[in-house]
């Protein structure tokens, strides 16, 4: 009963994950026909697909069938919080992104009557686009009037559920309540207007925040031939959003992934040495289809470095580059520490750097 259960989500799996594929094709004019696509600046929302995780984004975002069990495996794969080996998981990370941006992340998970009932899951990312100098148009020698300083920020808190129906496979999901405020502003020249600025623009105060409810689903299936593990799923499932006039998706992604320990073909002691390699089939909705791959490097459980390249073979041009980075654990008893660091090569941007540390029992 358990396997055709398994079975049957795998197949569902498949077929979500396919069926952008099939669409696309159908609404071709003709199989002749070059139809060319660009895929940039179609969706909003975008810090949802931002990789939050240190670990994940050194080994290049290639981490959709790397079962750690951890808590942020929510922020990727919310089916692998179900290979949790303790019954609690947690994490924080920051991250300095492009022109001084700046992430925060967090992720709680238990796992209630020794995975009886599955694993919970909490998780949170709040951006700081940092200070912007507001203006409206106006009709002066400068053409605009200063409305003083206001901060961009966006929030998303979710809520993740994982379970294991065999040994072998995993199902998760992941609801998100995610919030982009750009502020309130005025809006010259409204027939509303209800305030006066300096130079007598009249002008309307508006709230220039949306918010919306986006999903993640994912499977987890471990192969049985030593450590190989594949994995799909899907991330930011959404309702379209409409800002002033113009209509926008999130940042919907499908992704399926294969890992495996590669020691596991030698003689090597495992609990001594393992190199975990990861490779990832990404299509977004705004960006093209590409691989990601990864590797990790493990010695005595303790000191792991990493390495990935987020967007190879892309066949065009893309500022992001080579990530690396590496991790520190440490257990006392029955108690489990980690420490994780990333670097991001982003051409003619600065580098950007994450930070996380998290702690299990």
């Amino acid at each position: 009963m358990k396997r055709s259960i398994a079975t049957t989500c795998l197949l569902v799996a498949i077929g979500l994950l396919t069926a952008p594929s099939v669409l696309a094709q159908t609404f071709i004019p003709s199989p002749d026909e070059e139809v060319e696509t660009v895929k940039r600046g179609q969706t909003g929302f975008k810090f949802l697909s931002a990789s939050v995780d240190a670990r994940a984004t050194a080994m290049g975002g290639a981490v959709t069938s790397s079962s750690t069990g951890s808590s942020s495996a929510m922020f990727y794969n919310p089916a692998s919080m179900a290979r949790m080996n303790g019954d609690f998981s947690a994490g924080f990370g920051i991250m300095n992104y492009l022109v001084d941006i700046q992430y925060n992340a967090a992720s709680v998970a238990y796992r209630p009557g020794g995975g009886n009932y599955g694993v919970i899951g909490f998780s949170l990312v709040n951006v700081d686009y940092g200070d912007f100098l507001g203006t409206v148009r106006a009709e002066n020698e400068q053409g605009y009037v200063d409305t003083g300083v206001y901060n961009p920020t966006a929030l998303a808190v979710g809520l993740g559920y994982a379970r294991s129906f065999t040994d072998r496979f995993s199902i998760g999901a992941h609801v998100k309540y995610a919030k982009q405020d750009l502020g309130d502003h005025f809006k010259a020249r409204s027939d509303d207007a209800t305030s006066t600025l300096d130079d007598g623009t009249t002008a309307t105060l508006e709230d220039y925040g949306l918010n919306t409810i986006a999903f993640d689903f994912g499977v987890l299936y471990d192969t049985g031939f030593e450590s190989l593990t594949i994995a799909m799923s899907t991330r930011n499932f959404s309702r379209e959003l409409v800002y002033e006039r113009e209509r926008f998706e999130l940042p919907l992604t499908f992704q399926i992934g294969v890992s495996m320990d590669v020691m596991d073909l030698t003689s090597m002691d495992p609990n001594m040495h393992s190199f975990m390699v990861s490779v990832d089939a990404q299509r977004p909705r705004d960006f093209a289809e590409h691989v990601k791959i990864g590797g990790e490097y493990t010695l005595m459980n303790i000191l792991s470095l990493r390495g990935g390249l987020g967007r190879a073979f892309v066949g065009e041009d893309s500022e992001e580059g080579v990530s690396f980075g590496a991790g520190l654990k440490y257990s006392a008893g029955n108690i489990g520490f980690g420490v994780d660091y990333a670097y991001t090569d982003f051409g003619v941007f600065d580098a950007i750097q994450r930070f996380a540390v998290n702690i299990s029992f």
